[in-house]
């Protein structure tokens, strides 16, 4: 329960009953501590002081040192305010908010075991369709879905991310902090993205925040979908309408499946890390080969950026690079010549 406080200043304020306002402490320390020891120092200041009355600069400091009760005007002359002993008042105010901290954590930690009754009742009971070895999601029953699995999974988590955008902002300290902390509670992480990721300045920070933490990062240069594996038992992957759509799979065989999959991409893929030249330079070899690979089967340039994971443009950078390396002017001319170095064409691609 709250109830409304006007502040030194004029404004209102929330102020809880089991504890001060939220902008007393910011007042203490921004010139409460300063007024303090001008006080302590002299001994005593005198209430006419026009530093602590209206427009001075320790008004609403003397307000939150006064609410604190660590100044007072004595009885023999109200006219000055003198200290008193912080010793005395910090019970008063700490031990109130450590009490409630250990309640709240108590608190906490009963709900998360209430609600793992919860699931664990929802599991023996929900619908078939949800309750099978394959469930299907949409829109935002995805993500919810996925951060209830990252909530319980216990020691090992494998992701594979197509697309290089980390979103920055909100959603990429979000997910810092998800998977941090799934680090910290004994989880092995390890992602693998397409090499392009290695451009994104999103994908640099997500990936050198939980490297630090313990995690791996890889990247490959194949395209491959979207798949979250957790603790080899549920695995998530696209539905048949795209991203949008969701299916979890706990099929063991199917799981197991893809968990071989993942391993053995992960085992061709390549550390990420910016500061291994030797490893950038097989990248940008392996990016070359896999673009001679998509002119020679003929896709198209959306299709083979796609499969790059990279933009259009960038793909017709690739192409245009191959054309001033081959000394050709047209795309046909590039073929033809491609065609002509024969034993050139493969270098760099790896089986």
């Amino acid at each position: 329960m709250s109830k409304r406080r006007p502040t030194p200043s004029g404004e209102e304020e929330n102020v809880t009953e089991e504890g001060r306002a939220p902008t007393t402490r910011a007042l203490l320390e921004a010139k409460g501590i300063e007024l303090f020891e001008l006080i302590a120092e002299k001994g005593l200041l005198p209430s006419s002081d026009e530093r602590i009355n209206e427009g001075g600069e320790f008004v609403d400091a003397l307000a939150a040192l006064v609410e604190l009760g660590l100044v007072r005007q004595p009885a023999e002359d109200p006219t000055v305010w003198t200290t008193v002993d912080p010793a005395t008042v910090q019970a008063q105010v700490v031990t109130p908010m450590t009490q409630e901290g250990i309640r709240l954590l108590q608190e906490s930690a009963e709900w998360a075991n209430d609600f793992a009754a919860l699931r664990s009742a929802w599991r023996r009971s929900a619908p078939t369709d949800e309750l099978g070895p394959f469930a299907y999601m949409h829109g935002s029953a995805v993500q919810r879905y996925i951060d209830s699995l990252v909530a319980e999974c216990e020691f090992e988590a494998l992701t594979a991310q197509p697309q290089d955008g980390r979103d920055t902002g909100a959603v990429l300290s979000n997910a810092i902090q998800k998977d941090t902390q799934l680090i910290k509670r004994g989880v092995k992480l390890r992602t693998l993205y397409q090499h392009a990721a290695r451009r994104n300045s999103g994908t640099r920070e997500y990936v050198a925040a939980v490297t630090a933490a313990g995690g791996e990062v890889r990247t490959l240069d194949e395209f491959f979908n979207r798949t979250m594996i957790f603790d080899r038992n549920v695995a998530i992957i696209p539905g048949p309408e795209g991203v949008a759509t969701a299916v979890a799979i706990r099929e063991p065989a199917v799981v197991n499946y893809l968990v071989d999959v993942f391993e053995r991409a992960w085992e061709r893929g390549r550390p990420f890390s910016a500061a291994d030249s030797s490893t950038l330079k097989d990248i940008a070899g392996e990016q070359r080969a896999m673009t001679l690979r998509m002119l020679i089967e003929g896709h198209s340039d959306p299709a083979a950026s796609k499969r790059l994971g990279v933009s259009p443009r960038t793909y017709a950078g690739y192409v245009s690079d191959l054309k001033e390396e081959y000394d050709a002017d047209t795309r046909f001319q590039l073929g033809y010549e491609i065609g002509r170095a024969g034993g050139g064409i493969g270098e760099g691609f790896s089986d």
